[in-house]
């Protein structure tokens, strides 16, 4: 995709001899990984507030006295104490003192209550999701792409403009089926506030923490696919509105540079077409972004079970109407911005250094 002859910025570029096929599926896979691991460090901190803000709307509480307090509803867990000066008995906590009204104030009551380093709550599990995730879908998607390309060139012009949205469907379901479990793990770490004392359950233990010790074995592993319809419904439709809406503004931006590419033209073409799609793509879908946070922080698991996205969405908007289909659509749309940008440039740029490695043929 990257070193492609363009006659017109808005006609179907031919494929040079040394375009992008000739990578193999390792080499696609390394500059993927690469790409997830900055993306995930960088946006971590706006992925902890948008699932903040996200659960705090469906019942996880972020207030309550200054005594530990045990809750028992289906989505809430162990309350904390808020700070107290000296011998003072405890006291109710202040309106306020931990309900969030928004983005910054998340970073803000998070640091101050928490700890800094809890903006980055989940990180481990984001790296053991973005990895291997990012490192099967933008592999995938480029091979299917190329595939489905070629196809329709020959056989069915008219569906080219089409093949981004299908092979970006695809690859994204192939891998959010693969790492969902870590997913659930992340959405969960994020979601609820951490004691002041001991230290706090990884991916493992929240995933131990998913699963139903009542049930039978196949029955209680089931639960760590809890929500895989309401993720899927939310990737399937990112990614096809993202790649559909990336191809072109990045084929047309590097159509004006020329024939030959330098790596900065790839690196800012790709970036400003991820960071278009990303910000438009999560927009859109941020109800059903609602809708699997909400699915997945369930903690009642014959309730998780029964549970479907149409009947949660139709719960958000009864309980909270169209704020509540968009609560956290600041932060998901700041993080999907820069985070889809940062991984389709760093992906592109990695195997337009890898292309350009090897030994050209006369």
């Amino acid at each position: 995709m990257l070193i492609r002859k363009i006659t017109s910025p808005m006609s179907r570029p031919h494929i040079d001899t040394n375009s992008d096929t000739q990578l193999r599926i390792e080499e696609r896979a390394f500059s993927a990984a690469g790409a997830a691991f900055l993306s995930a460090i960088i946006v971590n901190p706006l992925d902890v507030a948008k699932t903040r803000l996200q659960a705090q709307a469906a019942g996880v509480p972020y207030q309550g006295d200054c005594r530990m307090t045990h809750f028992h509803t289906n989505t809430r867990l162990q309350d904390v104490m808020c700070p107290v000066s000296g011998s003072q008995p405890s006291r109710p906590c202040p309106s306020g003192c931990y309900t969030y009204k928004g983005t910054l104030d998340v970073f803000y009551k998070v640091t101050r209550h928490e700890g800094f380093t809890r903006l980055w709550r989940g990180t481990s599990a984001s790296l053991a999701l973005a990895v291997p995730t990012v490192g099967i879908y933008m592999p995938c998607y480029d091979i299917l792409r190329n595939m489905m390309e070629e196809f329709t060139t020959k056989n069915a012009p008219n569906l080219t403009p089409y093949v981004p949205l299908l092979a970006g469907s695809v690859a994204r379901s192939f891998a959010c089926i693969s790492c969902y479990p870590v997913e659930l793990a992340r959405t969960r770490m994020q979601a609820f506030r951490i004691t002041q004392s001991g230290k706090p359950p990884g991916v493992w233990k929240t995933l131990l923490g998913v699963v139903h010790p009542d049930k039978g074995t196949m029955h209680r592993y089931r639960f760590l696919w809890t929500g895989l319809g309401a993720q899927l419904s939310r990737d399937v439709p990112f990614s096809a509105i993202c790649w559909s809406t990336l191809e072109p503004i990045r084929k047309n931006i590097l159509g004006l540079v020329g024939d030959e590419a330098s790596a900065a033209a790839v690196l800012g073409a790709n970036f400003s077409a991820g960071f278009v799609a990303g910000t438009l793509a999560s927009a859109i879908t941020c109800p059903l972004d609602v809708a699997k946070t909400r699915r997945q922080i369930e903690k009642n698991h014959e309730r998780a079970l029964k549970m479907t996205t149409r009947t949660t969405l139709i719960e958000i908007w009864r309980d909270g109407g169209l704020r509540g289909l968009f609560t956290g659509v600041g932060p998901r749309v700041f993080r999907a911005g820069p985070s889809v940008g940062i991984v389709v440039s760093f992906y592109e740029v990695v195997k337009y250094a890898l292309q350009h490695a090897r030994p050209t043929s006369s």
